[in-house]
């Protein structure tokens, strides 16, 4: 990221760190499918919805930028809650368009290896409408704080959209285990 990139970014977090933002996709709308390249404790690997679907729900979080306050906050907060998460049958994978090296690191260090991290492209980044833009509508190159709870029938079941890290790991889980109870 260059200079103007993260100065972009330092004002991005600083306009939007208490107002909510909205998220295109709603509950109720399909997933779009897709494959990433990431990293679990350390180890690349490919991570696919279509697959990991199979196996349950899927909280796919959607962070800004790996090392920062929040996100790592935030990496820590769903570590702690992955046995919560695995109990719930729940797959959780954090995306932000982090490097592979960088994602490498943050899976190790911030999510201590409890749950993947994987690189949102750009046509991910557009399918889940989550660029962080500028009021002017200029694009930071980032993602928007976005959680969403995929039920195994690929349907959005629940939307998070907020800058401020503190809410999404406890509303994905309560999300996912209420399909469990359903």
């Amino acid at each position: 990221m260059n200079l103007r990139n993260l100065a972009a970014a330092g004002a991005a977090f600083a306009l939007f760190a208490t107002t909510p933002a909205l998220a295109e996709l709603k509950s109720g709308a399909t997933a779009p499918d897709f494959t990433a390249n990431g990293a679990l404790a350390g180890k690349p690997f490919a991570f696919s919805l279509k697959q990991a679907l199979q196996k349950g729900p899927v909280v796919l979080y959607f962070y800004p930028k790996a090392f920062t306050k929040g996100c790592t906050l935030e990496a820590h907060a769903f570590a702690e809650a992955s046995d919560d998460f695995k109990a719930a049958g729940a797959t959780v994978i954090g995306m932000s368009n982090d490097d592979i090296a960088t994602l490498q690191k943050f899976s190790t260090e911030a999510c201590r290896d409890k749950f993947a991290v994987a690189a949102a492209s750009p046509a991910v980044i557009k399918a889940y409408d989550v660029a962080l833009k500028l009021p002017a509508g200029i694009s930071t190159g980032l993602t928007k704080r976005t959680s969403y709870v995929i039920a195994r029938n690929g349907k959005v079941t629940m939307v998070h959209s907020d800058m401020d890290y503190r809410d999404h790991v406890k509303l994905t889980l309560e999300a996912v285990r209420k399909l469990k109870g359903a």
